[in-house]
């Protein structure tokens, strides 16, 4: 299968900018750049298939960089759904280096990673209306479909130039460093087309742009983090036993695309997992193998086997074979409460409003809903003590099927 082929069957083409684009996606040997603004410290699981690209296109032949966005970050890109914060300077600062260094870890200390800052900062205004407002029309500008959707519900002068910024940074790195093709999420498709069109008023020279589609769940939701339903690539934020889980949760509908857009799996491979699932989806077998994919490149291979392991071990009886540091740091998103002395069972539950009274904690406790490390509890007279405590520090409580909370003694 050719490259531009394999893109498209991944599912990773949306729009192009000229048609001439695929013998030259086949060819390789393309100057490319994808684009990030430092609005956050770390990139998230939605935005992960478009910047797989860069590993894609290298392993293609190309030679892509990366911009960190210094200077949009500082503005705001449209969304379509209402203006940005302002961003604080000293955080989109922070927030470049950290996104630069997570860059080089995914994709090598040789990724060329610029900041558009750089050349921004002591532009003069106007020169900058001059030398690029000029010649992009308004009409053009208002055409484009993530404006359109703002301007329904307003949208500033600031967030409005967003488009003529990006589409100068496409100009900046084709005259400094040969770059003829930028690519980025569809929703930036309008920002990507500015750039081709100062580069042929300003050069009078052709360059090239794609578009990818935005990963969404199967209500059409997009993965992103303004939306609230995406983890960090960071694991420094997100745990490899989060991502593990998040990812183990994924419907099965999604799981073909998911497959394609999130892996370096071919499609033979693509195919036997899919007819397994299909034929099995309660075994999920995508959905393990698609974790075991990401987190091998995101954390190692190390990571995802001690992911797999937590996963596996921390609601059976394999509990005890877990650090209590391992517990407090998977378990991050339940409710978690101190312990400081032995305590009655029932007064845990009750005071830690597990249970509403001591009523429903002893017809939990005797109906056996009630488990500490896995373990059924139906003594209501049952102590619980340091004995009881994984490392002598936590203690898991389970009410029912899903509710679960973490103690930790001080």
């Amino acid at each position: 299968m050719k490259f531009y082929d394999e893109l498209v069957w991944r599912g990773l083409i949306k729009d192009i900018s000229s048609p001439e684009l695929e013998e030259k996606l086949n060819k390789g040997g393309l100057v490319c750049y994808i684009g990030a603004d430092p609005t956050a410290d770390s990139l998230h699981i939605g935005q992960l298939p478009s910047f797989l690209m860069i590993e894609r296109m290298k392993r293609a032949g190309h030679k892509p960089m990366v911009l960190v966005g210094g200077a949009t970050g500082l503005v705001g890109d449209p969304r379509g759904t209402g203006e940005r914060d302002k961003a604080d300077a000293k955080v989109i600062e922070s927030n470049f280096v950290k996104i630069q260094a997570q860059m080089k870890k995914l994709f090598g200390e040789d990724i060329v990673s610029v900041n558009n800052y750089d050349w921004f900062k002591d532009m003069n205004y106007i020169e900058f209306l001059r030398e690029v407002g000029k010649l992009i029309n308004v009409n053009y500008m208002i055409n484009k479909d993530l404006i359109k959707r703002q301007l329904d519900i307003g949208i500033s002068y600031a967030e409005f130039s967003y488009m003529l910024i990006q589409g100068y940074d496409f100009k900046y790195l084709h005259d400094k460093y040969g770059v003829t093709l930028q690519f980025g999420g569809s929703d930036q498709w309008g920002n990507l087309t500015t750039g081709i069109e100062l580069i042929r008023k300003m050069n009078n020279e052709e360059v090239y742009a794609f578009s990818m589609p935005l990963v969404v769940d199967s209500t059409g939701k997009k993965l992103g983090k303004s939306y609230g339903n995406a983890l960090w690539l960071d694991k420094n934020k997100t745990s490899s036993y989060e991502l593990y889980q998040y990812i183990l949760n994924f419907e099965d509908v999604m799981m073909e695309d998911y497959l394609k857009r999130y892996t370096f799996l071919n499609k033979e491979e693509v195919d036997s997992i899919m007819a397994y699932q299909n034929e099995k989806p309660e075994e999920r077998l995508a959905q393990k193998r698609l974790a075991e994919e990401v987190i091998t490149f995101l954390h190692g291979h190390d990571e995802y086997e001690k992911a797999k392991m937590i996963s596996e071990s921390l609601f059976s009886d394999k509990v005890w074979e877990l650090s209590s540091e391992d517990i407090i740091d998977s378990l991050t998103d339940i409710t978690k409460f101190d312990i400081t002395k032995d305590i009655s069972l029932i007064d845990i539950l009750v005071n830690n409003n597990i249970c509403s009274s001591k009523r429903e904690a002893r017809e939990m406790i005797s109906g056996n809903a009630i488990s500490l490390n896995n373990t059924k509890i139906n003594d209501l007279e049952y102590v619980v003590s340091k004995k009881d405590a994984i490392d002598q520090k936590v203690i898991i409580i389970k009410k029912g099927k899903k509710n679960y909370y973490l103690g930790i003694y001080n």
